[in-house]
């Protein structure tokens, strides 16, 4: 059966992440537990707090469906490098974010909802992978 993204499902994804306390919420689009892939859509809400983190065996593609964000990359000293602006209807809608690139997301307005693709099966950041004393 074909999946649809509607945006009653983004309204819906938006209202769960407002009434959590982390103010996100993700909906796994994968096909089954069994599925290799990482696919989801993720609704952030302003404040959300957001570790610098990196992903060591995979890429992430990020794509702003709703609202505004940034996504701001640092270097291994912590230091910002540099801030991308995405938006539907923006320059920028999506990026690709190498493997191992230190980041986090901003969201800018609410109801903002992303879709996330990464390499392979899902594994939780480990030791190494978030920056110490930085959940912006």
């Amino acid at each position: 059966m074909t999946m649809k993204i509607t945006q009653t499902l983004l309204d819906e994804l938006t209202a769960q992440a407002k009434a959590s306390p982390r103010l996100r919420m993700n909906y796994d689009l994968r096909n089954s537990a069994a599925d290799g892939s990482q696919r989801m859509l993720n609704a952030i809400e302003p404040g959300s707090p957001l570790p610098i983190h990196r992903h060591r065996h995979s890429s992430e593609t990020v794509v702003c469906l709703r609202g505004r964000l940034q996504e701001v990359f640092y270097n291994e000293a912590g230091e910002e490098m540099e801030v991308i602006d995405l938006a539907p209807n923006g320059p920028v809608v999506a990026l690709n974010i190498p493997i191992g690139q230190w980041h986090t997301v901003r969201a800018l307005e609410s109801g903002t909802v992303i879709l996330e693709c990464k390499d392979g099966k899902y594994e939780p950041l480990g030791e190494g992978d978030v920056m110490r004393d930085s959940i912006i």
